[in-house]
This record gives C-alpha cells, structure tokens and sequence, in this order.
C-alpha cells in the first residue's frame, strides 16, 4: 500500500514540475531576487514539514512534499488563485506567494531520493 501511496506523491510532484517548476526553475536561475525567494520558501516548506507535522518522521518526505503541495494549491484555488504559469522573466519576477510556495516545493522535489 504505501508504495501506490508513493507512486501517486511522486506523480504529483512530477505533474507539478511540469506544469510551472521547470519553468520558474529556469527562470529563478536568471533571476537572483526570484532564486532568493525559492530558496527561502523551500526553507519554510521543509522546516513545517520537519517541525510542524506530527510524526512526520514515520512518513515518507515525498509524500509529506506532495500534500503540503495539494494543501497549498487546493487552498490557494478555494481563494480564487489560476494557476496561469508565468510567461516571461518579468512574469516570474512578479511571482505570487502561492508560486513562490510551490517552486520552493519543486525545488525540494529535486533533491529526493
């Protein structure tokens, strides 16, 4: 059971990173003040899930990444959030909290396994 459970967090996370992390990863590269704030999000991101999730120890982290990241897109979407990626570097400058969240998110997803 909890191999399916891993199998649908990565696909997730892969869906994720297709739909903006390649992109806004590309584009933190070019871009310092971007590549500061994924970096800062992605700190957050691992310090709530290290810290703030009860027994997350017990719990594989790619399937902790996935639903933080379902949390924040489901709650982001409730608040009327479009998930239109960014088309240019400008576009990423301006990005939003919720895809300054979700890049810190994929930025970690890189670094699993």
């Amino acid at each position: 059971m909890f191999g399916l459970v891993e199998d649908g967090a990565r696909r997730t996370l892969a869906n994720l990173h297709a739909q903006f992390g390649t992109a806004g990863l590309v584009a933190a590269a070019a871009l310092p003040g971007l590549a500061a704030a994924v970096d800062q999000h992605a700190a957050a991101v691992r310090d709530i899930l290290a810290v703030g999730v009860e027994q997350s120890a017990a719990v594989a982290g790619v399937v902790l990444l996935a639903g933080y990241a379902r949390g924040v897109i489901d709650t982001a979407r409730r608040h009327g959030w479009q998930t239109t990626t960014p088309a240019s570097l400008a576009e990423w400058a301006r990005a939003d909290w919720v895809f300054l969240r979700l890049l810190g998110v994929c930025a970690l997803a890189a670094n699993l396994d």
